[in-house]
C-alpha cells in the first residue's frame, strides 16, 4: 500500500510539473525582407519564461532582396498559414499566442481571418504594423506603384486591407507604436483617418515607445513576452 502511494504521489507531481510547462504555441512573423533571426531577442525571452523551442513557430515568408516584390497574397501566405496551423493542432493548451512585426502583422492577421482561427488565438501583438495603410504607398488606386502597395499590399484603402478591417484577431490585441517609426511615418505623420496606423480594432490596449521601426520589434521583448503571459 505504501509502495501504490508513493507511487500515486510520484505520478500526481509529475503530471503538476507537465502542466505547469504547458504553455500556448508561439507565432512570431516577421516583416518584410526579414527573417525569423530578427526574433532573436523575443525567442531569448520567450525561451527564459519556460517555452521549450519546440512551442515557438518562425515561418519565412518573402522574397528577401526585392521588397516592393512581396504582398499578401500566393507564396508569402503559405509558410505562415503553415506555421498558425501547426501552431495550433500540437498546442497543448489548445490556444496560441501570434507576435507580427511590420507587414508580418498585416499578414498574421490575414491568414487568422483566412482560417476563420481567431477564437482559438488567445493574444494578438502587432509591432510596427501598417494596419490602415502606409501614406507612401498612395491611396488606392491613386499612386500604387509596386506589389507591396498595390490590390493585395499596404496603400491606404487597398481592397486587401478594407477586406480585413475588423476582423476579429484573438481574444487580447494589442498594439505597439512609434511616432518615430521611419516607415509607418515616413511621410511625416503616422494617421491614417485620423488613428496611428500601427493601432489595431477592437484593440485591448496600445503601448507607445520612443523607438524606430525595427527597434520596436528588438527592443520590446519583455514587454511582447509579459502582453502574452
Amino acid at each position: 500500500m505504501k509502495t501504490l502511494i508513493n507511487t500515486l504521489g510520484l505520478l500526481s507531481l509529475f503530471a503538476g510539473q507537465v502542466y505547469a510547462q504547458c504553455k500556448d504555441n508561439v507565432v512570431l512573423v516577421h516583416g518584410n525582407t526579414a527573417t525569423p533571426s530578427s526574433w532573436s531577442n523575443t525567442i531569448s525571452e520567450l525561451k527564459s519564461r519556460g517555452h521549450a523551442e519546440s512551442t515557438i513557430y518562425t515561418p519565412d515568408w518573402g522574397a528577401k532582396s526585392c521588397a516592393p516584390c512581396n504582398n499578401h497574397s500566393g507564396s508569402e501566405e503559405t509558410p505562415v498559414r503553415n506555421a498558425i496551423v501547426s501552431a495550433i493542432n500540437n498546442s497543448c493548451t489548445g490556444k496560441i499566442d501570434v507576435i507580427g512585426h511590420s507587414m508580418g502583422v498585416t499578414l498574421a492577421a490575414q491568414q487568422i481571418d483566412k482560417l476563420a482561427a481567431s477564437a482559438v488565438v488567445d493574444t494578438f501583438v502587432g509591432i510596427a504594423g501598417a494596419m490602415r495603410g502606409l501614406l507612401s504607398c498612395g491611396v488606392y488606386p491613386y499612386n500604387v506603384w509596386n506589389s507591396t502597395c498595390g490590390y493585395y499590399g499596404l496603400s491606404v484603402s487597398s481592397p486587401f486591407l478594407d477586406g480585413l478591417y475588423g476582423a476579429p484577431l484573438g481574444a487580447k490585441v494589442y498594439s505597439l507604436k512609434s511616432y518615430t517609426d521611419q516607415v509607418v511615418c515616413s511621410t511625416g505623420t503616422c494617421y491614417v483617418y485620423g488613428v496611428h496606423s500601427s493601432r489595431i480594432w477592437y484593440e485591448d490596449a496600445t503601448y507607445t515607445y520612443s523607438l524606430g521601426h525595427f527597434g520596436l520589434q528588438t527592443d520590446t521583448a519583455r514587454h511582447q513576452v509579459d502582453l502574452i503571459n
